[in-house]
């Protein structure tokens, strides 16, 4: 119950940061926003867990590992932070959850799994739901949407990474070493954009790192007392946080269509985990006969 409870709010806390990120959109350049949240996350973790979680703090076991899924998890954000510029929330989100149907076609195209006949089913109408969202021929397909789509691509090739090369850290480390990787990246391209920040501006900055690096602190202690493929179909949770906030502060609320893609996507998303979730307990289960 602890588990779901911190999942949970790690879900609604999350939303948050992709608000304030939207918001500042509108006045700063999309990288500068991106710079933020990586910049006071790093301010804010490194400290925290220097002070509470000091034994996780040591040299990554493989640092490429950590490189390669640190670049992809970044360029995740800045992708999906400008397609939030330009879309609603629910509908950038929305395309984002096309990410667990990308994990499994490049599962079986590049780490070799065997995908059962049904998965790939579930592939194709998931598919359909993000063509449901998109709807080419009746809405102009613009870089945000494309955007919104190599978010979820990038976040898949995250996933992938992690898997292929077996990461053995700390999930503590992990998030503390893609916070400098990515605080290291944004600097440098930063400037060629920069804008002065007013005070409230820098507020919203800090408040949206503050968000993120709760929201990602959540996720860590939820992992501590369950598995992460029984927790992973709560994610889907955001969309709730992510509307509210898409309504109440932009006037945004997803129309049919969004509502009909999402439906097709959250229930293969949802199938997709709990499939990989029950065929690892039996490949658990056979391995200790």
């Amino acid at each position: 119950m602890k588990a779901i409870v911190l999942n949970l709010a790690a879900w609604s806390v999350l939303p948050i940061m992709d608000g304030m990120a939207k918001h500042l959109s509108t006045e700063i350049p999309v990288l500068q926003v991106v710079w933020g949240r990586y910049f006071f996350m790093v301010l804010i973790s490194v400290p925290l867990t220097y002070f509470f979680f000091n034994r996780y703090l040591k040299w990554p076991s493989n640092i490429q590992i950590q490189l390669i899924r640190s670049i992809f998890l970044f360029l995740s954000t800045v992708l999906f932070f400008y397609a939030i510029s330009i879309l609603p929330l629910a509908d950038s989100l929305t395309l984002m959850f096309f990410s667990p149907i990308i994990v499994t076609v490049l599962s079986a195209l590049v780490l070799k799994e065997k995908v059962g006949f049904r998965r790939w089913i579930a592939v194709f109408i998931g598919f359909f739901g993000a063509l449901i969202v998109i709807r080419p021929g009746f809405n102009e397909i613009n870089l945000a949407t494309i955007a919104a789509i190599g978010a979820g691509f990038s976040y898949a090739l995250y996933i992938i990474s992690t898997r292929k090369l077996s990461s053995i850290d700390n999930p503590l480390l992990t998030l503390i070493f893609t916070g400098l990787s990515g605080a290291i990246i944004i600097s440098i391209i930063v400037p060629f954009v920069w804008v002065p920040l007013n005070n409230n501006q820098l507020l919203f900055l800090i408040g949206l790192a503050a968000a993120g690096t709760l929201g990602h602190l959540l996720l860590i202690l939820s992992l501590n007392y369950a598995e992460a493929s029984k927790l992973a179909p709560l994610g889907y949770f955001e969309i709730v946080t992510n509307v509210i906030i898409g309504y109440v502060y932009f006037n945004d609320f997803p129309n049919k269509w969004i509502w009909l893609g999402l439906f097709f996507i959250i229930s293969i998303g949802l199938y997709i985990s709990l499939r990989e979730s029950k065929i690892n307990i039996e490949g658990d289960t056979n391995a200790t006969n």
